[in-house]
């Protein structure tokens, strides 16, 4: 018995080492799972907070915190949230914003001047517009209605310097124009930063800077009231598509850029509707995505050619729809095609029976363009978009429904001029 009793208690060390080792273990499995479960619920919270700010801005977040906030503001101390000594407080958050955008984006704005000749006088009169630097080596783009008729350019850089400009090309269609200045190697440009007009949302922050009545470089804020406009300007002409916004444009702001929350170009600034010839909350601008599809041209050739469907083109509505009993709601009516041309002679049909539409006379019976290219068209402002990057002679596929049957046709395009445009709006 004696000689056994090493081995028991060998036995009884092994096994309190044992039980010591898995007590040890389960200690550490749950502090590392409850270290993962609260990462996990970390990572959860980040997110979740990101999400919030990036939806709601800073101020929401410290809100559920609940500190009650009032505002942000930013002095040489660095952030204080309204608390401490008010003397501290400079900038708000959004004014932070609005400083930054205004001092990088005012290097790229011009002020543009011109001489025109006055009917019946023999001094020229002066106009005056905004325009934005597009490249280092003095390309500036602005509207076609600052430069149409000048007999004489000036350009004002935000340093004070005034250089002579050259008119390189101009669409008035678009109400489009691009000049050129030539400065000495010592004087450095600053171009703009592009955006995205596409992705542009009603209810989004927009920033205007320009030359209203002479006064530079002026800026005001707003939001996008509305988009995908079509605006008739002061000469007659339809600038389709544009953005709506109520940030003060006056005459001056024409030609300068339309800016988004990042301080990058997303329009030009073109036109207003007033009945008083200054701002009254609808201003109007270029989308930057049709300037691009124009600059190219302007530079290389001075002008645009547009492609267009020489068919006359109806909207859809839903009372169209159930009056001529069509198989379809959406799309565009071929109303009318021309006599002998390219739409024609692809197989595009017209209407042929008559009638009084509002104040316009249409066809019914025609085929409806339910296609362009790979676009899809569902009203009239697709009709314009699918073809706004097209040129003249050039082919396009075009997809019609005829009587609740699918057709497809190669048609050659026509030139596309300001009445083309203007027949879209009735």
């Amino acid at each position: 018995m004696v000689r056994h009793k090493p081995n028991r208690t060998l036995t009884l060390i092994l096994l309190l080492l044992a039980t010591l080792v898995i007590i040890v273990a389960i200690l550490f499995l749950g502090r590392w799972t409850r270290f993962i479960s609260e990462e996990k619920q970390k990572r959860e919270l980040s997110e979740a907070l990101k999400s919030i700010v990036k939806q709601q801005g800073v101020e929401a977040v410290l809100s559920l915190s609940g500190v009650q906030l009032a505002d942000i503001f930013y002095g040489e101390e660095g952030l204080t949230i309204l608390s401490g000594d008010d003397s501290t407080w400079r900038y708000s958050s959004s004014e932070v914003l609005n400083i930054t955008i205004y001092e990088r984006v005012n290097k790229s704005v011009v002020h543009i001047t011109t001489a025109e000749p006055s009917l019946g006088m023999s001094v020229d009169t002066q106009g005056s517009g905004s325009g934005i630097i597009l490249s280092s080596d003095g390309y500036i783009l602005t509207n076609a209605h600052v430069v149409e008729k000048a007999t004489s350019l000036r350009v004002g850089l935000y340093s004070g310097e005034v250089y002579t400009g050259k008119l390189i090309g101009l669409d008035s269609v678009d109400d489009l124009a691009v000049v050129k200045i030539d400065v000495p190697k010592t004087v450095s440009l600053t171009p703009v930063k592009l955006g995205d007009s596409d992705a542009l949302r009603v209810g989004q922050k927009v920033i205007a800077i320009g030359n209203p009545f002479g006064y530079d470089r002026t800026m005001t804020v707003g939001i996008v009231s509305g988009l995908n406009r079509p605006v008739k300007s002061s000469d007659g002409k339809i600038i389709m598509n544009a953005i709506q916004t109520d940030a003060t444009i006056n005459p001056g702001n024409s030609g300068g850029p339309l800016l988004n929350g990042r301080g990058e170009v997303v329009g030009i600034n073109t036109s207003i509707y007033s009945t008083t010839g200054s701002s009254q909350g609808l201003g109007f601008a270029i989308p930057i995505a049709t300037a691009l599809t124009v600059v190219p041209d302007l530079i290389t050739s001075g002008k645009v050619s547009r492609g267009w469907l020489d068919v006359a083109a109806v909207q859809l509505s839903a009372q169209l729809v159930s009056y001529a009993k069509l198989s379809v709601d959406e799309g565009v009516l071929v109303s009318q095609v021309a006599p002998g041309g390219w739409a024609e002679k692809a197989g595009i049909q017209g209407g042929t029976q008559a009638v009084q539409y509002g104040s316009s006379l249409l066809y019914l019976g025609g085929d409806i363009i339910t296609k362009i290219g790979s676009v899809k068209i569902s009203d009239l402002n697709d009709f314009y978009l699918a073809l706004l990057p097209m040129r003249s002679g050039q082919k396009v596929e075009v997809e019609v429904n005829r009587k609740g049957e699918t057709k497809r046709f190669t048609v050659q395009l026509i030139e596309r001029t300001a009445q083309h445009v203007g027949a879209l709006v009735r």
